[in-house]
């Protein structure tokens, strides 16, 4: 049996998980209800393109387990096969190749052939687009060409009006897609549809009640004092995610005037997770020493108003696809890449190994500085206010 996702998942964790997906919850949730780091619900969402598994269902002509432990308790008492097979309303040929199959009359075990049955049952049926070339060629070729899985579905009805063996449902075409194990349609053809997602949700999936996409009551940066502009006093921040692969991420925080970092370890990419996690890696500044944080657009902050509360830290976002104006915050992401390559699995790095990473860049010269080190500015900055 091929196991689905990442081992360590309970078949009632797993469809839990496809439950939530459908819901749409995000993979911190998801995570987070679990017991989960969001990076291997990631994994088994994306092994199935996002499209969950049809559930399996049993012929109602099958032997059940009670079936089975009627024979099994048949077998103890000494029961003929035929006495068995009128018992269960089956014929004795039936019972007879149940006991064969199971290793006799003497070791038969109704929960280890119950289970035997249940895995001998797989018989995953062929795509219909990898039994038909024709087809196939035609849809990858309209794909190509940037048609929707719906508009290549609908066009087959007219162009092929006389021939149904010309026909496949959107459905069809978007599992052969996203589900690369079909081994079907290449998976560059994903780049073609306008969504360019790596995985599907369903018709039934709703964000509703959740802060995605929302910031509520942003402080723009225009409302921000010049001072911050100027660099003139230390304190002012500015703040992102820096992404992975697996859906991981680390927040990377720069103090202005110094350039000094703090990398901070985030176990999802949602506000809760986020949020807390940078509260409790200001609390271990000195008092004073962040005044005020610029972040993007990205709704990881959404919940600033709590980190606000809990730091006395204002916040302010920037304009929309306008990285420059955190150009000090753009600048350190860039050379963190040096450290965390795209595509690096970050939920790998322990807090502590950010904290060595960090201390890298704090103590290289650096020329904006007048090649003082970071380290020693901030230095400065807290002898300063202290």
């Amino acid at each position: 049996m091929v196991q689905m996702g990442r081992p360590g998942l309970s078949s009632q964790q797993k469809e839990e998980l496809w439950e939530r997906w459908k819901a749409g919850q995000s993979l911190s949730d998801i995570g987070r209800a679990l017991g989960k780091h969001a990076a291997s619900v990631f994994g088994v969402l994306l092994s199935k393109g996002g499209i969950a598994p049809t559930a399996r269902t049993r012929s109602r002509l099958s032997l059940s387990l009670q079936d089975r432990e009627e024979i099994s308790r048949g077998l103890v008492l000494g029961l003929s096969m035929r006495k068995i097979a009128e018992q269960l309303g089956r014929s004795p040929s039936t019972i007879s190749r149940e006991i064969g199959r199971n290793h006799g009359w003497q070791k038969y075990r109704a929960t280890d052939a119950d289970e035997r049955a249940w895995q001998q049952a797989l018989r995953p049926k062929r795509c219909l687009l990898a039994a038909n070339k024709s087809l196939r060629i035609v849809v990858a070729k309209k794909l190509a060409d940037h048609w929707s899985p719906q508009q290549v579905s609908g066009w087959l009805k007219v162009e092929y009006l006389d021939d149904r063996t010309m026909r496949v449902s959107h459905e069809t075409i978007y599992k052969s897609l996203y589900i690369q194990a079909r081994g079907v349609l290449k998976k560059e053809l994903i780049s073609h549809l306008r969504s360019r997602r790596i995985m599907r949700r369903g018709k039934t999936s709703t964000t509703q009640g959740q802060t995605r996409g929302q910031i509520v009551d942003a402080v723009s940066i225009r409302e921000r004092p010049a001072e911050v502009e100027e660099r003139a006093i230390p304190g002012h921040w500015e703040g992102d995610l820096l992404s992975g692969g697996k859906n991981t991420h680390i927040a990377s925080l720069v103090e202005r005037q110094s350039r000094f970092v703090m990398l901070v370890h985030v176990e999802g990419k949602d506000s809760e997770n986020v949020v807390g996690a940078l509260v409790r890696q200001v609390k271990r500044l000195p008092e004073g020493l962040m005044s005020s944080l610029t972040w993007d657009r990205g709704t990881e902050l959404a919940h600033h108003k709590r980190f606000t509360v809990a730091t006395d830290v204002n916040v302010y976002f920037c304009d929309p696809q306008s990285p420059w104006q955190r150009g000090s915050n753009e600048n350190t992401n860039g050379l963190l890449r040096q450290y965390f390559p795209k595509g690096a699995d970050l939920s790998a790095y322990s807090q502590a190994d950010l904290d060595a990473v960090a201390l890298k860049l704090n103590t290289r010269p650096r020329k904006t500085l007048g090649f003082m080190t970071p380290a020693a500015k901030f230095a400065d900055s807290v002898a300063l206010i202290a």
